[in-house]
């Protein structure tokens, strides 16, 4: 067990509780009941600390340091681990392959196990585009390999050990041939012919060789002529020969072996029993003999690391796109005239609003035009010249030096040291795919190194757009950049086929069991669909936390406690069993898990339910029901029990808004990432629910393509959607409001007064009364950022935080009460100001409950608090940290701010056509707060905005006016629309689990 007595962390109320171990215990209740603050603030806060003190004062400095939670006594903790609900990483670099360590062993398995290829060009265009590469094998052998080798041929074989020193080279190569000489080598072949040095080098002119300037050729030396023979003294020989032939060519022997035709067929018949020579490469670098210059320094994991210098394709650093400027963003219309701001970084009021428009006036004196001259009047000649300059394909012929509009924004982008200016440039840039690697984020030498295995992978979706050598385009043959292109299922399927040799079998060995453990690990999580090179920053916070959950399950580690935060988010329904088999296995081997849940499968699936209540904020932080299901049904005071028993449920709504589908906004052939050109359409005026499993393409269909496509028809935004043909009926939209996870303030000052905007109405309440009249105090007297030099009231000597930090080194930092104003932010003159008996600091420790009947006659700040409360927030206070809100509270504010700002102050709902788009609300809240939520939501459809939620529960979507349907499945097998239309249309449809399962609700 552990045992826990009196936790008062935040608002838990001395709660004691023995919470059985190696036990799958889910902890529910309302959002802000103190879930959090019971599993992660003080369970897992103090295992976390505990271990951490069990390690010595040097290596704790270097670890982030756990404050000790607010409790009396805690009993039987083991070593904590927290998976939490946290958007994923934002780097460019991490990918689920690095998230998750499998590129680092996909790394070690190329290194040790990877066959190296030639990518000297076999044919090449003639701007030098290469069109195919050798692709032959090449490898690395020492001079004891090399000779070994070449007495394999047998005994009596003639053969000449000869040194490559020049291979496909261009000249006369007169100095080359002298060295030679100079080195004591009398022979030589040149082009395939043997020549003798000395009789060559007789005449003293610069072609002594007769050879063609400008035609490549290959000179070998002739190190030794020798007849193998089966003793020491000719092995001696060869060692020495082939020892000096890899000191003169740089590592590398070219044997050429006399061999006896016994005849020829073709065009060109060989007579029987004539002699011809045939040549064996070797090298001891990975290179191509025949092209000494395509070369491997070394077959190491580092080769393969786009993070490292010697692995990362050298133009775009290993992120696998560059930053390129974007014509529709540089000139966005082009019926203004040139010197009217048509090129848009050159506008006046911009950093180059000095010196550019002086080159465009000096280009319309130049080309007689005149500086209103329109751009969509100019001919297309002068029009390239005017973008592109002298040397673009089409530009107008002309002795007048030009460098072309896009040239100079590149070069004064690449120029510039200014973070002013660079961040006025990057908003007309857009990523593309890098030119030189294609997106494979490698050099060319990583992407010749390849695996083969007896399973075929999808060559249209992983193979590379670089030009790779290799025997066959089938599948079978792949680069570490095209296996992390597979899906998690195909590449546990390419993986466990892999052709290996008996020695490399037995090095492979530990390295594939640690790949596939994983990969199938992130199967059992419900993410088969996702790509292993997936950035991790277009991850939803679902995917990234089950990603972390299946990292630590192929860790293996036993004995630990896992406590974790609704890993069912972005979880279809139907993805739900294996998820839950997932936690039972760390359970299974000797876990404890924690989960913070408020999904009903999961509930039932627990050994132990812990409800937390019976309210939120203050009124919660009690333990209302403990034990299993049945026990929590048979408590009257839990409102979880209510629902699971079915005493209390969100009802299916009695009649829907009647939506036309001519009133619509229409996605046509949308084809963004998984989508299949697919048409969608999305009913104005009503509540549309997108559904489908996760990877479906829901996420890519509302946030990368419409959304964006919405803000640059109505804010004029420069981000650019996502592959589409068209989009119908924006003009229903007035305005868009986006309402997700993101954290609404990323510094304790900012709190929900301030992201709301009330508190600028409730400094205005303070400043209109008598006292601070008589003081003269403004507005910015009440703010706790303002210093007292500029006239603010904020206490000085905490800067208006409330708490002082007090680094402590090899402890964690402590932050204690500002002992001047007591933790109340103001100084004493400004906390003297009172309104209706209370100060500014009182007021934003009140809950928004309270504020909601003390600022009862301020309409402006009532609409607000109102709303808060009506979102189910009425439990936090006004000045509370946004930093210490969780996703869902956050996102709940949010939707408070807008609904605040669509209602007129008589509470009449405002003239604008609203487009709300949601993106999985329901996270964090429990069945009372969802019926909360649905009723909020209704409200802003009943007003006449259209909302736009993509979510996974069955509750919200079942009050849905609309639904389209994606899938079938994840990944590549979904993005197709399968059913479009009422819930209960959607109900009867056979190919949509969304419809399976809203049937048996509806």
């Amino acid at each position: 067990m552990i045992r826990i007595r009196g936790a008062k962390e935040h608002n838990l109320k001395s709660v004691d509780i023995d919470i059985p171990r190696d036990q799958l215990v889910i902890i529910t209740g309302l959002s802000g009941s103190g879930k959090s603050s019971l599993a992660f603030d003080t369970i897992f806060a103090e295992g976390q600390r505990k271990y951490m003190e069990s390690l010595s004062a040097y290596a704790r400095q270097f670890l982030d340091q756990l404050k000790k939670p607010d409790i009396e006594e805690i009993e039987g903790i083991p070593p904590t681990i927290a998976i939490e609900q946290r958007s994923a990483s934002h780097n460019p670099r991490s990918t689920v392959a690095t998230t998750t360590e499998i590129y680092d062993y996909l790394r070690l398995l190329f290194a040790r196990c990877g066959t190296p290829r030639s990518w000297a060009p076999t044919k090449t265009k003639k701007d030098g585009t290469v069109v195919s590469r050798s692709g032959r094998p090449i490898e690395s052998s020492s001079a004891t390999q090399i000779v070994d080798h070449i007495t394999g041929f047998g005994d009596g074989t003639r053969m000449m050990i000869l040194a490559p020193v020049v291979r496909a080279k261009k000249g006369f190569h007169k100095d080359t041939l002298e060295d030679l000489f100079k080195q004591g080598w009398v022979r030589a072949r040149v082009n395939g012919e043997l020549i003798d040095l000395r009789d060559a080098l007789k005449e003293d002119n610069e072609n002594p060789l007769k050879l063609h300037r400008h035609k490549k050729h290959s000179i070998d030396a002739v190190v030794d002529r020798v007849v193998i023979r089966d003793d020491d003294e000719s092995r001696q020989r060869l060692v020495e020969s082939v020892e000096a032939c890899l000191r003169i060519a740089e590592g590398s022997v070219v044997v050429s072996v006399e061999t006896t035709t016994n005849g020829g067929t073709g065009e060109t018949p060989v007579p029987p029993n004539q002699k011809t020579w045939t040549d064996h490469a070797f090298s001891e670098h990975f290179a191509d003999p025949d092209h000494p210059e395509i070369s491997l320094s070394e077959l190491s994991p580092r080769l393969f690391s786009f993070n490292s210098p010697f692995g990362a394709c050298p133009n775009c650093h290993g992120l696998g796109v560059i930053l390129e400027f974007d014509m529709d963003l540089v000139v966005p219309d082009m019926d203004v005239g040139l010197l009217n701001n048509a090129i848009q970084p050159w506008k006046k009021n911009g950093p180059g609003g000095m010196i550019y428009p002086r080159y465009l006036r000096r280009f319309c004196r130049a080309f007689d035009i005149t500086p209103s001259t329109k751009l969509s009047a100019m001919d297309e000649e002068l029009y390239t010249l005017l973008m592109h300059g002298n040397d673009a394909p089409g530009a107008l012929k002309t002795r007048k030096q030009w460098d072309g509009v896009m040239p100079m924004l590149h070069a004064w982008f690449h120029k510039t040291e200014s973070s002013w200016v660079k961040d006025h440039l990057h908003q007309f840039q857009h990523e593309i795919v890098c030119p030189t690697c294609c997106g494979d984020r490698l050099g060319i030498p990583a992407l010749h190194v390849t695996i083969e295995s007896k399973h075929k992978a999808d060559m249209n979706k992983a193979g590379s757009p670089t030009v790779i050598g290799r025997p066959d385009n089938e599948g079978t043959i792949l680069n570490i950049s095209e296996l992390s292109r597979l899906n998690i299922t195909d590449a546990v399927r390419y993986i466990e086929g892999l052709k290996l040799t008996k020695e490399q079998a037995v090095i492979a060995e530990a390295i594939v069991r640690e790949i596939t453990n994983r990969l199938r690990f992130l199967e059992s999580v419900g993410l088969e669909y996702l790509s292993l090179d997936r950035r991790t920053a277009t991850l939803s916070g679902g995917e990234a936390q089950r990603i972390r959950l299946a990292t630590q399950v192929g860790s293996g580690l036993v004995g630990a406690c896992y406590v974790l935060d609704e890993p069912t988010i972005g979880l279809h329904q139907r993805d739900n069993d294996r998820l839950i088999r997932t936690l039972r296995h760390l359970t299974d081997i000797g876990n404890s898990v924690l989960v913070v849940e408020h999904d009903e499968d999961t509930i039932r699936a627990a050994d132990h339910v812990i409800d937390i209540g019976p309210g939120p904020g203050v009124h919660g932080g009690q333990v209302v029901a403990q034990g299993s299901i049945e026990d929590i049904i048979s408590t009257p005071e839990s409102l979880t029990g209510d629902y699971l028993s079915g005493r209390k449920k969100i009802e299916v709504p009695s009649q829907r808004r009647k939506l036309s589908p001519k009133k619509a906004m229409v996605i046509k052939g949308a084809a963004e990432n998984n989508l299949k050109s697919i048409d969608v359409s999305f009913p104005i005026g009503g509540m549309i629910c997108v559904t489908g499993v996760s990877g479906s393409g829901k996420s890519t269909l509302v946030n990368q393509i419409l959304l964006p496509a919405v803000k640059r028809e109505v804010m004029g935004s420069k981000t650019k959607p996502g592959k589409h043909t068209r989009i119908n009926g924006l003009q229903h939209i007035d305005r868009i409001i986006e309402v997700d996870q993101s954290p609404i303030g990323r510094t304790p000052r900012s709190n929900p007064a301030t992201y709301t905007g009330i508190f600028d109405q409730i400094r205005k309440v303070f400043t209109a009364t008598k006292e601070a009249k008589i003081r003269g105090y403004k507005p910015g007297r009440f703010s706790f950022n303002v210093a007292s030099k500029n006239g603010g009231g904020r206490c000085e000597a905490c800067a208006g935080q409330g708490t002082k930090k007090i680094e402590m080194h090899f402890l964690p930092d402590v932050f204690v009460e500002c002992e001047v104003c007591n933790g109340k932010r103001y100084n004493r003159e400004t906390l003297q100001v009172t309104y209706r008996g209370k100060n500014i600091a009182d007021v934003l420790d009140m809950t928004v409950e309270d504020a909601c009947s003390f600022f009862e006659n301020h309409p402006k700040i009532l609409r607000f608090t109102e709303c808060l409360r009506d979102v189910g927030l009425d439990y936090i206070t006004l000045g509370q940290p946004s930093t210490t809100l969780s996703g869902g509270e956050a996102q709940r504010v949010k939707l408070a701010t807008e609904l605040g700002k669509g209602t007129r102050y008589d509470g009449t709902p405002s003239s604008e056509h609203t487009l709300y788009i949601l993106d999985e609300p329901t996270t964090g809240l429990h069945f009372e707060d969802i019926n909360k939520l649905i009723g909020v939501l209704n409200r802003l459809a009943d007003a006449g905005n259209t909302l736009i939620v993509i979510e996974h529960n069955l509750d919200v979507i079942k009050c849905a006016d609309w639904i389209n349907d994606l899938g079938p499945e994840g990944g590549d097998l979904g993005g197709t629309l399968l059913a479009s239309g009422t819930p209960e249309a959607v109900a009867k449809t056979k190919a949509s689990y969304t419809g399976q399962y809203l049937k048996e609700m509806l």
